[in-house]
């Protein structure tokens, strides 16, 4: 844990008792802070009080003794329209942030040279999170992860000069953290997402790039129009750039040539780490991600033998392009974390002869955007709400069968993959929120694992 002390004997008042929430609660208390914290869910606020925190309605607190309120990252800032609380907080002209804003506060204080890297992008910054981490601790450092990949920023080990924390940061999160000044900022990427909590993708992108205004050094996307906007406007400021891209480059950074990434510098070009047979890194997508891992590396000077090793042994992230295993020539891709068309892309790129497991809750657009990858479909397997939705846009470009269930789509796909009689992928991208059928994504790809696993004749990597 790391105890929050800038809000020492002070009243803070905090919303959302989910994971992040509850961290926050009791490192703010840790430091010495008077916490008083609310959530919508009865069992939420018990489990709290439980734990020693002291839980109440904020609408009976005196607003003029409360120093801040804590938000947590799901609750809406600003659209569709402010929280309640938060209504609460600025009609009393109390600040409303959130716990990396607590993290940057209390790195300032205790270790202001601490190694911070902080990452976000639409897409791919879980990966990237995760791959700058692998490679560090292969080169043998000391590395805290955590934040919006699953570990509550304030769970994590305290700041100090040897040690790194990587931190991935939603837009949620850097809305709420105005001091956010990291050692190493990385920006992959931005595409329309979260719309309905920022309003325009203009705010959303404006958001994002907070993360990378005041970076002492920023690795920056630049394959889209609006994050290479972000690049040239950093540089305006004086911050350090290092562009990367899957398009070759004419300044400082690290671009990706098919399966070679290659660094540029003030002097020349020079191929650094090749992904040829990496399956956790396949695809143009994670191209880049590895090229921003790379910039990161090369920036806390990490040798080129160790960022290849890390590279080679970085096992990827579970549900993300998650290889399960084979039957045959039929391999099995749980690839449940795509939850929009976009990141479904990305799986559509990286395969050819797909039977495809799609749907759940759909997200605006549905997958229209996906038609030009139609014909690397065989057959596609509809389950969900948006089963109807889905098989209206698929029509007679694309065979498709009403599922319903994932158990179903499962056993149907893999039977029709043995049919073929050619290499073939059955690949789980639902391009959906699984929330019609699931608690999260996570549930429903361990449960695509689970009836993949079960299938006869199944092998996997290391049987």
């Amino acid at each position: 844990m790391i105890p929050v002390t800038t809000f020492l004997g002070k009243t803070v008042a905090l919303f959302g008792l989910g994971g992040s929430g509850l961290a926050t609660a009791l490192a703010l208390k840790a430091g010495g802070a008077r916490v008083v914290a609310c959530d919508d869910n009865p069992a939420k606020m018990a489990e709290a009080a439980a734990q020693g925190i002291e839980t109440g309605d904020l609408r009976g607190l005196d607003w003029s003794k409360v120093s801040a309120l804590i938000l947590s990252p799901g609750v809406p800032l600003t659209h569709p329209e402010p929280h309640w609380s938060a209504k609460l907080a600025k009609e009393a002209g109390v600040e409303i942030i959130g716990d990396i804003e607590l993290f940057c506060r209390e790195r300032a204080k205790i270790a202001p040279n601490a190694p911070f890297v902080a990452i976000t992008g639409t897409n791919g910054k879980s990966t990237t999170t995760a791959l700058i981490a692998h490679i560090l601790r292969e080169a043998g450092r000391d590395v805290q992860m955590g934040g919006n990949i699953g570990t509550a920023i304030l769970s994590l080990e305290p700041p100090s000069d040897n040690r790194i924390h990587v931190i991935e940061c939603s837009s949620f999160q850097i809305d709420l953290a105005p001091s956010l000044a990291p050692s190493i900022g990385v920006h992959l990427n931005l595409s329309p997402d979260h719309l309905d909590r920022h309003g325009t993708m203009e705010l959303y992108a404006a958001i994002k790039e907070r993360l990378v205004a005041k970076a002492d050094f920023a690795v920056i996307g630049i394959d889209d129009p609006m994050s290479r906007a972000i690049a040239v406007a950093c540089e305006s400021r004086g911050v350090n750039v290092a562009r990367i891209s899957v398009e070759p480059l004419g300044a400082k950074g690290v671009f990706a040539d098919g399966e070679t990434l290659v660094e540029v510098t003030a002097s020349d070009a020079a191929p650094v780490a090749n992904l040829s047979g990496i399956g956790s890194l396949r695809g143009a997508h994670n191209a880049q991600n590895a090229a921003a891992a790379v910039a990161v590396a090369r920036a806390l000077n990490v040798t080129l033998e160790k960022i290849r090793s890390g590279l080679r042994t970085f096992p990827g992230l579970p549900h993300r392009m998650e290889e399960v295993g084979r039957i045959g020539e039929t391999l099995f891709i749980n690839d449940s974390k795509a939850t929009n068309a976009d990141s479904t892309e990305k799986a559509l790129k990286s395969f050819d002869t797909i039977l495809w497991i799609l749907g759940g809750k759909a997200k605006e657009g549905g997958i229209e955007p996906l038609r030009e990858y139609f014909p690397k479909i065989r057959k596609a397997y509809l389950i969900g709400a948006a089963t109807e939705e889905f098989a209206t846009t698929l029509g007679s470009a694309v065979p498709y069968i009403r599922c319903g269930t994932l158990d179903t789509a499962v056993e149907q796909a893999a039977f029709d993959a043995q049919a073929l009689g050619t290499p073939a992928v059955v690949l789980l991208s639902p391009a959906c929120a699984s929330y019609d059928q699931f608690p999260n994504y996570e549930v429903r790809g361990n449960r695509f694992r689970d009836l993949v696993r079960a299938l006869p004749g199944l092998e996997t990597k290391g049987a």
